[in-house]
């Protein structure tokens, strides 16, 4: 037999080895997980409430929904709106100094290393722990809500923007370089441009996940959606859950699809 031929079969059977290995290892693993898991308990009329859950989404509370007072769908959807966009805006202006100082191509590589060890931090962190944090220093309300989604928004917004960055023309900063431009100079004329359709296009995405995550941050009273949905919930006001959760709908529905327009355009330039 060939020695070539020889060690191709030998690497295939190790190969096959190893795949059997890993199925029974994510066999036991999955095994554990389910023995681990008690089984499902449902409360006495826990049936008739998801029920009534269900029906009150596609029978919500009119008055609730035109209504023009502080409690009304409209006011609060526009509260969440302005919660997630203010949030996610100064994440992003923040971000982008952050993004500038953290790309190795215009920084040392021991100085980057550093921002990005912070930038992990802070996405390892979830946005509730923050929300909880910020809701200590200034109390519940709208503000708790912007301040916590831009700090939420600087982990992520900064590393997407670090990545657009890196990615960059480097014969265009060479030729900046040599015609003598300054660090500042070679960054607004030359690194900008270049990727200002990709910075726009992640604060769009950004926003989105921060509007979705709003009303779950509002449960904890940081404003929007979340605290009267939960207060419906505990009195059993379930046509005005309904009202409030079918306004969410239609509004992540239609952000969303004016979101993808734009970053559709975005990407045809």
């Amino acid at each position: 037999m060939d020695t070539t031929m020889y060690e191709n079969i030998l690497s295939s059977k190790k190969t096959n080895f190893k795949k059997i290995i890993s199925f029974i290892l994510l066999f036991v693993i999955f095994i554990w997980a389910v023995l681990g898991i008690s089984g499902p308990k449902v409360p006495e009329g826990g049936m008739q409430i998801a029920k009534n859950i269900f029906i009150s989404i596609f029978t919500p509370s009119i008055d609730l929904i035109f209504s023009l007072d502080k409690q009304s769908v409209l006011y609060l959807l526009l509260e969440t709106a302005m919660i997630a966009f203010l949030g996610t805006l100064i994440g992003a202006v923040i971000s982008l100094f952050i993004a500038f100082l953290g790309a190795s191509n215009l920084m040392p590589n021991w100085f980057t290393k550093i921002i990005r060890l912070l930038l992990s931090v802070i996405r390892t962190i979830p946005a509730l722990v923050y929300g909880l944090m910020v809701i200590k220093m200034t109390g519940p309300g709208p503000m708790a809500g912007v301040v916590t989604f831009s700090i939420v928004s600087i982990g992520m917004i900064s590393k997407l923007y670090i990545e657009e960055i890196e990615e960059i023309s480097k014969g265009l900063k060479e030729t900046a370089q040599v015609a003598g431009f300054s660090w500042f100079k070679t960054v607004r004329l030359v690194v900008f441009p270049q990727v200002f359709n990709g910075i726009v296009s992640t604060v769009i995405y950004r926003f989105e996940i921060n509007l979705r995550d709003a009303s779950v941050l509002g449960l904890i009273g940081a404003g929007g959606l979340g605290t009267p949905i939960n207060l419906a919930m505990a009195e059993q006001r379930w046509h005005d859950v309904g009202a409030y959760l079918l306004g969410l709908i239609i509004l992540v529905l239609v952000v969303e699809f004016v979101s993808t327009k734009i970053r559709a355009k975005l990407t045809r330039g």
